[in-house]
């Protein structure tokens, strides 16, 4: 049987520190000396990756500065070591930005984490006269806030779901009709991850974030394997094949744009390639209208 993680209980949060230590172990582990152009003497290594001391020589700082930071003591740390660790480590932008977030985050991030999330009614608006693209904006925690007629008839009425289950992370985790409706089943996934741990990096006091994670950790091994690989990434656009029940496979170019004014919210929209068969199925979908939800994952 699995081994489950630790989890923070519901009403509590993440341990910043632990998941700053953590990421900074999975990043230097996912290292060898060749990559960085340092000799590799062949010596029995104890853990993969890089030793501490290799990366602080390649981060210019003292051992025992880094060691202190990947014990996850990072209050004091400048934002030029933190830097010279991303060169070192390799890290990509948004892997930066989540180091950043976690070695100095700022305790106004509790309050913005507590608000409730609420779509513009220019936006809702928005979404409903793309009568032909199927959208929808998401939050943070996944929580998917508004979206139109074509998003219903193509990922199913997220209208007929209690709020709580309105969230790409509990549908996709726990629901095996989601499974089978990505065909790449495992990208999703793996994509619906690394947003939670950019969540997470930005609002660790988040106790909806917390117990979200604490129960697909315990209900989900999927979740549980991913989790524990610390990445994260943005993707704010790129291609998702679908297996519709109606309407059969669709392959779908899709561009996600973050909100101005509320960095926290994006609207996603899906189309597919003029003349296509996928685009014909999209037509399809439109013209069935609301009888297509009744076809789609939607409980």
């Amino acid at each position: 049987m699995d081994q489950q993680p630790e989890t923070a209980a519901p009403g509590h949060s993440l341990d910043r520190r632990a998941e700053l230590s953590e990421f900074l172990r999975s990043r230097r582990a996912r290292l060898k000396p060749e990559d960085v152009g340092l000799p590799d003497f062949g010596r029995h290594r104890r853990v993969p990756g890089l030793r501490r001391e290799e990366l602080a020589q390649l981060a210019g700082v003292s051992v025992a500065y880094y060691t202190r930071l990947e014990q996850g003591n990072g209050r004091n740390v400048s934002a030029e070591v933190l830097d010279s660790i991303a060169r070192a480590l390799r890290l990509s932008d948004a892997e930066h930005a989540h180091l950043t977030h976690l070695a100095k985050g700022k305790q106004h991030k509790k309050k913005a984490s507590a608000r409730a999330q609420q779509v513009r009614v220019a936006l809702q608006q928005l979404l409903d006269v793309m009568d032909a693209v199927p959208a929808y904006v998401v939050g943070r925690r996944s929580e998917i806030l508004a979206w139109n007629r074509m998003a219903a008839a193509l990922f199913g009425d997220w209208g007929e779901l209690p709020a709580a289950e309105r969230n790409w992370a509990r549908l996709v985790f726990l629901k095996p009709e989601y499974r089978e409706l990505f065909v790449d089943w495992e990208q999703k996934a793996i994509d619906i991850v690394c947003a939670l741990r950019m969540d997470a990096g930005c609002y660790p006091d988040d106790p909806r974030l917390s117990a979200l994670v604490g129960e697909l950790s315990v209900k989900s091994p999927d979740f549980r394997r991913l989790w524990a690989t610390h990445d994260v990434k943005e993707k704010n656009h790129g291609v998702k094949r679908l297996h519709h029940p109606l309407v059969g496979e669709l392959s779908l170019n899709f561009e996600s744009f973050r909100m101005t004014g509320d960095s926290d919210q994006s609207l996603v929209t899906y189309h597919a390639e003029p003349g296509s068969p996928s685009a014909e199925a999209l037509r399809l979908l439109a013209s069935w209208g609301t009888d297509a939800t009744r076809a789609v994952p939607s409980a």
